[in-house]
């Protein structure tokens, strides 16, 4: 799996060569140092650990330190991709460039968080109608049986909290890369709060 790790900027627009306007998501690949790589005979599977954002001295306990290298600062986040198609080693910095030539990427991220929400926004209910005197707008309606079994089956579409799910949009456009300041721009949506992690890898279905 071809991929990097970058921080959602927000949406601007690009002009094409015949002035045709895209809307577009920027996301910056921030410096993805390889800090480790995991061995099929060790730890049953292939991944490459990658690192982002250095840590405070004084916020890095020793135990959290002793996994990274010597030449290699103590890392805020840190993430494994798994199956990485390119031979790289400890202390290596991944960007756009490993990108590069890549047409479509799927990006997977956190979806923003909407808080506790009802049925009608978190389930599209259409609701009651909305006269005087309905006494039904927005409520769920019944939830379980009236005989026996007296309970409510599982998966029932119910008020609850909604958003900050892992959420993937597969096949999203490059539209322009800019190596100079390490910048993606896709055509579409991007799931995520604006700096919010997001993972950018090759897409699977083109």
């Amino acid at each position: 799996m071809l991929g990097v790790f970058a921080k959602k900027l927000g949406m601007t627009q690009v002009f094409d060569e015949a002035g045709n306007l895209t809307p577009v998501t920027v996301m910056r690949v921030d410096p993805n140092v390889v800090v480790a790589q995991k061995t099929e005979k060790k730890d049953g599977y292939k991944a490459v650990v990658v690192g982002m954002d250095d840590k405070k001295k004084n916020t890095v306990t020793k135990p959290y330190a002793g996994q990274f290298p010597e030449n290699i600062a103590p890392k805020k986040r840190l993430r494994e991709l798994r199956d990485f198609e390119k031979d790289v080693s400890v202390g290596d910095t991944l960007g756009v460039n490993v990108l590069e030539g890549i047409r479509y990427v799927d990006v997977t991220g956190v979806s923003k968080g909407k808080g506790f929400q009802g049925v009608v926004k978190r389930h599209g209910f259409s609701g009651g109608p909305k006269r005087h005197g309905s006494k039904f707008h927005r409520t769920p309606g019944s939830t379980g049986q009236n005989t026996y079994p007296h309970r409510t089956f599982k998966n029932k579409k119910l008020p609850g909290r909604m958003g900050r799910e892992n959420v993937t949009v597969l096949s999203l456009r490059v539209v322009k890369m800019d190596p100079e300041k390490q910048l993606i721009m896709v055509r579409g949506a991007v799931p995520g709060i604006n700096k919010g992690l997001v993972l950018v890898r090759a897409a699977v279905k083109r």
